[in-house]
Formats: structure tokens, sequence, C-alpha cells
């Protein structure tokens, strides 16, 4: 009987001392949650108070992003005198990160320059309190795409404000309803441009594309830059190596080395693997951002009317090797038929003609009656004569 009892108290013992170990345990547990909680609770305030949302903040590191325009209250609106300012840092000081997305209806035009006080007529910008260490022009090759261009310029205008840089949009507008072309209106553009300022970077951009995260600088590198390297649309992924399309940037140098973007891609596809190609030829490489920064959202849309798929496109990159010296930037023709200096933009009307010529098809615009038509542009702009010379001395 009695060595019945003490094992029954044995038992006992040890069945209760396992209860005190798990209850124990789940005290930790719980205790370390609550911790963890109230740790976080305070870095949360501590962030909000102190303003962080650089480029290593949590909140940067989450790619639902913050509002693009919450760093320029910032900025002081009375430009200073240029003698006395000095450089911006390297790095902008009001860069964030990750950038929230969306598209809200009723956006208009005139909204979005009231959210952009500090740009000038021509969709022209400098920083108020710094001298600007980069002066870059977008080109936006377009036509019948407002919808989509009013979202763009609503996140591009204060992405590029947040970077410092001394910048000016430019919209190029193909005029009449003959089928698009998209690397002859980013020639024009460069053209165009550089007649206006001679730039040290261009940047040439799909109306449709929203950049996500301002640590994907609009600066030129030393080999053309491919930017768009995640989009929405592929994954947030790179399709493959030498896709080179959406986004890309070339300074005016990278730009004659290849003999600028073919003239004769009517239709959609094909010009980007084209000009990839030229790359490659002119002696370059792609540069690239991480697949982390360089983040594109693209404004869901069916094809255009007027932008058809172009079916000769892989024979026409079949000859890329043979025909990139003579057609590009040294053949490109068309008529300037307007040029109009918009609150958030510069647009620029132009008649590019038909795969037959110029002239083959007679333009049919919807143009002021006081912007009469240009004769054709042949003769290279100032800055691209002096460019020229230049590549001339370095061969």
């Amino acid at each position: 009987m009695a060595t019945w009892l003490q094992s029954k108290w044995r038992y006992l013992f040890m069945f209760l001392g396992v209860q005190l170990v798990v209850m124990a345990l789940l005290s930790r547990e719980g205790y370390h949650k609550r911790v963890s909680y109230f740790i976080s609770i305070f870095r949360k305030q501590e962030n909000t108070a102190s303003g962080t949302s650089g480029a290593g903040s949590p909140h940067a590191r989450n790619h639902t992003g913050g509002d693009v325009y919450a760093n320029l209250s910032l900025l002081d609106k009375a430009h200073g005198q240029g003698e006395d300012m000095p450089y911006c840092p390297k790095t902008s000081p009001l860069i964030g990160g990750p950038i929230h997305v969306n598209f809200p209806s009723g956006l208009t035009l005139a909204q979005v320059a009231r959210k952009n006080p500090l740009v000038v007529r021509g969709g022209r910008y400098r920083p108020p309190d710094c001298e600007a260490r980069h002066r870059t022009a977008i080109i936006i090759p377009h036509r019948n795409r407002e919808h989509h261009l009013k979202f763009l310029l609503y996140y591009l205008h204060p992405f590029l404000q947040r970077q410092q840089l001394n910048y000016g949009i430019y919209v190029i507008h193909q005029a009449g309803n003959y089928t698009f072309n998209r690397a002859k209106l980013m020639n024009v553009g460069f053209r165009e441009a550089m007649r206006e300022e001679d730039w040290d970077c261009l940047f040439f951009h799909d109306v449709d594309l929203i950049p996500e995260d301002d640590r994907n600088t609009y600066m030129c590198d030393a080999n053309p830059k491919h930017t768009a390297i995640a989009m929405d649309k592929f994954g947030y992924k790179l399709p493959y190596k030498m896709y080179f399309g959406g986004v890309s940037a070339l300074s005016p140098l990278h730009y004659l080395k290849m003999n600028g973007f073919p003239n004769n891609y009517w239709g959609w596809g094909g010009e980007d693997d084209d000009i990839g190609v030229r790359v490659s030829l002119g002696g370059m490489f792609i540069s690239r951002p991480s697949v982390k920064v360089g983040r594109y959202k693209m404004i869901k849309h069916k094809l255009d009317k007027g932008n058809d798929v172009n079916p000769r496109r892989f024979n026409m990159l079949a000859k890329t090797r043979q025909t990139w010296k003579l057609d590009g930037m040294n053949t490109v023709e068309y008529e300037v038929l307007s040029r109009d200096h918009f609150p958030l933009y510069t647009n620029i009307t132009v008649h590019i003609g038909t795969e037959a010529g110029l002239h083959a098809t007679a333009p049919s615009p919807k143009i002021p009656a006081k912007a009469p038509a240009k004769p054709p542009v042949e003769a290279p702009a100032k800055p691209l004569a002096k460019l020229q010379q230049k590549q001339q001395q370095h061969h």
C-alpha cells in the first residue's frame, strides 16, 4: 500500500512540474510579444516625430511606398541668386525611396499644376535653394494619350524635384492618323530639346509608365541606361537581357555614337530591340539600377488605334547591323507644326510623314491657325554640331 502511495505522489509531482514548465514558457513568450509590441509602437512614434522617410527606413523598404509630394513642403518657394547658391548635395536629402502609385479619378492638369508651384512655363524646374548638378530633359513620344499624360505628370514632377534636378519635360506629339512611330518621335525630341538647352542627359519615357522609387535617379551613367528594369506587367522582372524598352537614358555623346534611333519602325514593336543592338554596335554597354529600385507601374490600356503590331519587325531587326549607320539621327526628317509652352510641359506637334517619305501623304494635323508649318528639319542644331566635333576629336 505504501509503495502504491509513493508512486502516486511521484506521478503527481511530475505532472505538476510539467505544468509549471509549460506555464513558464508561455509566460516568457507572452512577455517577449508584449515587449516587441511596445518597442514597435515606440519606434513608430519616433519615426513619425523625426520625419524619417529615407531610403534606409522601414517605410522605404515597404514597397507600398509613401506620398510622392511628402518632402516637397520643405522647399523654399523663393529662388536664390545663382551666383551665390552652393551646388546641391551629390545625394539629394529629399529622396524618400518607394512611392505609392494609384490613379485617382477626376484628376486634372490644373490640379497637377497647383501641386507643383515651382514648375515654370514649359515644364521647367530648377532647385530653389541650390545649383543642380545635373540637367535632364524628359522626352515623351505621344499621340491621343492625354489621360495617361496627366497621371505621368502628376508623379514625374515631384519625383524629379526630389532628386534636385534642373529638368524640362517635352511631349512630342505625332500629328495626323498615320501609323505611330515611337522611335522617330524620340529622334525629333532629342533634336528639339537640344535646340533649347545643352542638356547633359535625355530620358526617353513612355507615357504609361510611372516610376515607383525615387532612388531610381534620372541622371545619365557612363553607358546608356535602361531604368525600367522591373515593370509590374512583367512581374517586376527584366523580361530578357537585351530589353531596352519603357524608359531609357542617353547622354548626347551616347546618342551620337549609336546614330540615334531607327526611323523606319512604324507600329508597335521592334524599335526597343533595335536600339539595344545599336548600343552594343556603338561600343557601349547597358547599365541598369537594381530590380528593387527600377520599379514601374503601367497604366493599363488596350493597344492604341493606329499603333498596330509591326509585322516586319523581326526581318528589320535581322538587318540592324547593316542599317544602323544608314538610318538614324543622320537621316531623320520632319516638320514642326507647333510648339506650345504649357504650364507643365512643352508640347511639340510634328509631321513625320509615312513609310513612303515625308511628303508622300498630306498631313492632317489639328493645329492652331497661328502656327504655320515650318520647313523640314535637316541640319543639326548648334549643340549637336558641337557634339559631333567633340566625337570626331575622340576618333
